[in-house]
C-alpha cells in the first residue's frame, strides 16, 4: 500500500479558519447557529470549528455530537454488533440553524443518515454541511455547503483524516491499495 500526505497541521488548521468563517458570513452572525459533529472525526472538527468561532465572536455557540450508526442503510453489512456511540445534542433544535460538521463526504449516505438523526431530536431552521474533504463519489444528491479540500480519489483509494485528539497528529493521507 503506498500513501501519500495531501494536508498537514497548518493546512487542517487554514481550513478550518476559512470554513469558520465562511460559516459566520453566510449566516449574517451566529445568532441561532448551532453545531453538530458526526462520530468520530467529525465531532473533533466540531469542536475545533466551535471554538474558533466562539474566540472570534465572543459568545458560546450550542453544541453536540450525534451517531449515525442505526440510521445507516448499511448498517446490517457493516456488522452483526455494531459499535454504537454516544449522540449528545442537549439543545432543542426548532429555530436553530445547525451546521453538521464531518471529516470526509463520499457517498453521501453518512450525511443523509445524520440528517434522519437530526429530526429525531427536533426540526431545526436549516442543516448545513461542513466537511474537511470531499472526495466525490455520490451516490445520493447531497452537496457540502463548506469544504476544507476537494480531492479526486480513485476507487481504488482511501481517504484518512488523522486528528490530534485521536491519532496524536493532524494530517489528511491518501492511501493506495
Amino acid at each position: 500500500m503506498t500513501t501519500r500526505t495531501i494536508m498537514i497541521d497548518r493546512d487542517i488548521d487554514r481550513s478550518l479558519d476559512r470554513i469558520s468563517l465562511e460559516i459566520v458570513e453566510r449566516n449574517h452572525g451566529v445568532a441561532d447557529l448551532s453545531i453538530i459533529g458526526i462520530h468520530t472525526g467529525g465531532v473533533f472538527l466540531a469542536q475545533r470549528i466551535k471554538r474558533k468561532i466562539e474566540e472570534r465572536e465572543g459568545l458560546v455557540l450550542p453544541s453536540g455530537n450525534l451517531d449515525i450508526t442505526l440510521y445507516r442503510d448499511d448498517w446490517s453489512l457493516i456488522a452483526q454488533n455494531p459499535i454504537v456511540k454516544k449522540s449528545d445534542i442537549g439543545f432543542l433544535l426548532e429555530d436553530k440553524r445547525v451546521v453538521l460538521v464531518d471529516d470526509v463526504i463520499f457517498t453521501g449516505r453518512t450525511i443523509r443518515a445524520a440528517m434522519d438523526a437530526i429530526m429525531d431530536y427536533g426540526r431545526p431552521l436549516s442543516i448545513q454541511l461542513a466537511v474537511l474533504i470531499d472526495r466525490g463519489g455520490r451516490e445520493l444528491p447531497i452537496q457540502p455547503d463548506y469544504v476544507g479540500m476537494v480531492v479526486g480519489v480513485a476507487p481504488n483509494e482511501r481517504v484518512d483524516v488523522l486528528l490530534d485528539e485521536k491519532e496524536n497528529r493532524d494530517a489528511v493521507v491518501l492511501s493506495r491499495r
